[in-house]
């Protein structure tokens, strides 16, 4: 009998409190330090997971939307990138961002090394990780924007440069306490910092590099669509599935806590909100071809998703249902119609990049004071301002000294001939008896 009472008294005390608890909410319970401690680890790693896998998303839909002669090379331009980013966050890029003193513009130029502590509240390494595969996604933005005319050197030495310095210095200005923390500026999880950090480093590139060969007419229109016919469109949705499933980790995560229930409520919350904006960028962007073009365009739809998730992701938390709805589909508008707006500029921009992670990121941020009190327009539109004229002057420059000196673009013949035969050799589509 003793043995059954041991076994029967843990199920009666937790059905004994479940019985007790308010209509209101649940009853207040506290966990260890150390237990808090093992949950955020744990939140941090497997919210890292589910980003890291969204290097396998880009890979994907850049692979499908580029043509079929330049598809080994945006394999070999994604896991390159990814390994630069981690390396050169490592070196000092972490440090550059959260070594920023308060209030400050800029960290130090030195390794992370790990100091855990149990009143840290998580491990080191951890938040390494996490903040890291964010790195690696700004990076993995301006790939797609400048595919089948770079050359594969001149890209990974740009990756560096944004993955070990532009994006930490940014990054710091918020996340790591600098000026723009101690202005007021919010961005819960990127809209800016992340993803329109990355949208302006390839606008920069794409002007500097100039559009492919014969992709815009004399008159400035776009060329027919045949030539630059995309290799896969199953692949390019895939791609956006799973990007879509790791922005569950990337704004998941920046909760930065789950070791209460009040964080694991938020958590779940924020899951909710990022699936409901991007659902509604991809039905946006169907209304707005079927209505507009006369074509329900599946590549905006894609696209669309991805303007959506771009735009919660500033405040994918304090917004309602039906607002982060409303908010994904703005962006999902603005991505079709920042879609025209580069193409009557003939900037070429081949996977819409730009208009998804830069113009929707740019739109996510400005609204976050609509759903939370707490933000300013005027705040908001000082770091939008700062950060994109930042990093689109910087970058600019460096394309432009990249492309004075050892050059940045394939020769006519190269392009002609496809950046998988001129760059790696490696065929990635051959037809075989």
């Amino acid at each position: 009998m003793s043995k059954l009472f041991k076994k029967l008294t843990g199920p009666l005390v937790s059905l004994f409190f479940l019985l007790n608890m308010t209509s209101t909410g649940y009853a207040e319970t506290t966990v260890s330090a150390e237990i808090g401690f093992i949950f955020n680890t744990l939140l941090f790693l497997i919210c890292g997971f589910l980003v890291f896998f969204m290097a396998c998303g880009f890979a994907m839909l850049e692979s499908g939307m580029v043509t079929s002669k330049s598809v080994s090379v945006i394999c070999a331009k994604n896991i390159g990138l990814v390994s630069i980013a981690g390396i050169m966050f490592w070196m000092f890029g972490y440090n550059l961002a959260y070594g920023i003193p308060e209030g400050g513009y800029i960290g130090k130029f030195i390794p992370w090394s790990d100091a855990s502590k149990i009143d840290t509240g998580y491990a080191d390494g951890s938040d390494w990780y996490f903040q890291m595969v964010f790195c690696a996604t700004t990076v993995s933005i301006v790939s797609g924007t400048l595919a089948e005319r770079i050359k594969l050197w001149p890209f990974f030495l740009f990756a560096a440069i944004l993955s070990g310095i532009l994006y930490p210095i940014v990054m710091g200005w918020q996340w790591g306490g600098g000026w723009l923390a101690v202005a007021g500026f919010s961005d819960f999880a990127g809209s800016t910092l992340v993803h329109s950090t990355g949208g302006a480093a390839a606008l920069a590139g794409a002007i500097i590099l100039g559009p492919r060969l014969g992709r815009f007419t004399k008159s400035g229109a776009a060329a027919p669509v045949k030539p630059f016919a995309a290799s896969s469109i199953p692949l390019v949705t895939l791609g956006v599935f799973v990007l879509w499933l790791g922005w569950f980790g990337f704004n998941g995560g920046s909760q930065l806590a789950i070791g209460t229930v009040t964080d694991a409520i938020a958590v779940s919350k924020i899951f909710l909100n990022t699936f409901l904006a991007g659902a509604g960028g991809v039905l946006a962007a169907a209304v707005t071809t079927r209505l507009g073009f006369g074509k329900t365009d599946v590549i905006q739809m894609l696209n669309g998703c991805i303007g959506g998730l771009v735009a919660i992701t500033a405040e994918p938390l304090m917004p309602s249902p039906l607002a982060s709805i409303l908010i994904g589909a703005v962006g999902g508008v603005i991505v079709v119609y920042g879609t025209k707006l580069l193409f009557s500029l003939k900037i070429d921009d081949v996977v819409g990049a730009i208009p998804a992670h830069l113009f929707a990121g740019i739109w996510g941020t400005l609204a976050v004071p609509i759903t939370n009190s707490g933000a300013s327009f005027g705040t908001q539109l000082l770091g939008v301002v700062s950060i994109n004229a930042f990093v689109f002057i910087v970058s600019f420059i460096v394309w432009f000294l990249m492309k004075s000196t050892f050059g940045i673009r394939l020769s006519k013949e190269g392009e002609t001939k496809g950046t998988d035969v001129t760059e790696t050799g490696v065929i990635a589509y051959a037809i075989r008896d």
